[in-house]
């Protein structure tokens, strides 16, 4: 825990009075701060006119592009912190792996890991070559954000996230190539996530240079494992991705969806902020990380879909939760679902900056 004191103990230098930074460092806020994962979403009506004309994989890739998605949030709501508009996943096409998105299904990997020679055959180029649109897009988003005082957040998938989409080949319901791969050749399965935590680390590392003023590390589908694979199987490789990425000096958040049973052994990974999903209270939460990290969440993304006096019940709850304690920054429990109504967007923002809950 020395090392998340340690950044702790002062924002970015070049922002010090930003929100976000403030609550990743558990300091004293005036309001509580918020963002959204998946801020863009598919819900804003700016967002769907590009998508229209382009792919997402050529959005994510023409930096211009990426910034205007980047912006659009930033620009519609009050929000406390920028998102890079990116993926978790062309990591893996720099690695070797065959990455399509098609609209209605999502990912496809068209050549998946599933043996020695295919972990042999991957490759393991530097951020500035692979990703360089990324990069890019950090640096005309840091430029059109100047004088607004927010901070921006690059991200990468975990390397347990990456490997289940790199040997599934997509989504997955019960992950059985992956967890076939992991108990049944565990030799194997360690070089391949040795590989993907130096691309994710050395990838984070990249963003901050690029401008990035914070690091979120995306292990969306971790909550398919039990502890004990979680500790054996991935706690080593996220704790290496994490290691590397500290090395720029930002706050750092680590996050994944049920993860209920897991958030002390991440935790453990490190991260000065850990991201709670709506599957378990807030304040409970907290309690079993000992209030010694800052923590992110947890508003269930469907209370978005429902009538304005719902949404803000829910939202209170989860503000009561966290009960005014520096550290914790509102945000949902997953992305921002595409059939959101903008108007509930900007009513949650308004109502989390204007609610003061009774401290603890």
């Amino acid at each position: 825990m020395d090392a998340v004191v340690a950044v702790a103990e002062r924002p970015s230098v070049d922002l010090p009075d930003a929100r976000f930074l403030r609550a990743c460092a558990r300091q004293p806020v005036d309001a509580t701060p918020i963002w959204l994962m998946r801020q863009a979403g598919r819900m804003m009506p700016e967002y769907r006119a590009l998508q229209a004309r382009y792919g997402f994989l050529e959005l994510m890739k023409t930096p211009d592009l990426a910034c205007q998605v980047t912006l659009q949030p930033v620009r519609a709501f009050g929000l406390d912190a920028a998102i890079v508009f990116a993926d978790i996943l062309p990591p893996l096409e720099g690695m070797g792996l065959r990455l399509e998105i098609i609209r209605g299904v999502g990912p496809v990997v068209h050549n998946p890991i599933r043996s020695a020679a295919d972990v042999a055959a991957l490759r393991t180029p530097p951020p500035e070559e692979a990703l360089w649109f990324t990069l890019e897009t950090i640096r005309l988003v840091r430029r059109e954000l100047a004088g607004r005082g927010l901070p921006l957040i690059g991200f990468s998938g975990a390397p347990f996230t990456l490997a289940s989409y790199a040997i599934e080949g997509g989504h997955s319901t019960h992950y059985l190539h992956t967890k076939g791969l992991m108990l049944g050749a565990p030799a194997l399965w360690h070089r391949l996530m040795a590989q993907l935590s130096e691309v994710a680390g050395r990838y984070l590392l990249a963003q901050a240079e690029a401008g990035a003023q914070a690091l979120q590390l995306f292990d969306s589908w971790v909550g398919v494992l039990s502890p004990a694979d979680y500790r054996e199987f991935v706690l080593p490789h996220s704790r290496h991705t994490i290691a590397l990425a500290r090395r720029a000096g930002l706050p750092i958040l680590h996050f994944g969806t049920g993860t209920g049973g897991l958030l002390e052994l991440m935790r453990d990974a490190g991260g000065d902020v850990i991201g709670v999903d709506w599957r378990v209270d807030l304040d409970a939460a907290w309690r079993r990380l000992s209030y010694g990290v800052a923590v992110q969440g947890n508003l269930d993304p469907a209370a978005l879909l429902a009538p304005w006096p719902e949404l803000r019940r829910r939202a209170r709850a989860v503000l009561d939760q966290a009960a005014g304690r520096p550290g914790h920054i509102f945000n949902l429990g997953h992305g921002v679902h595409p059939t959101t109504p903008v108007d509930n967007v900007r009513r949650l923002v308004d109502f989390v900056h204007d609610y003061r809950p009774e401290p603890s």
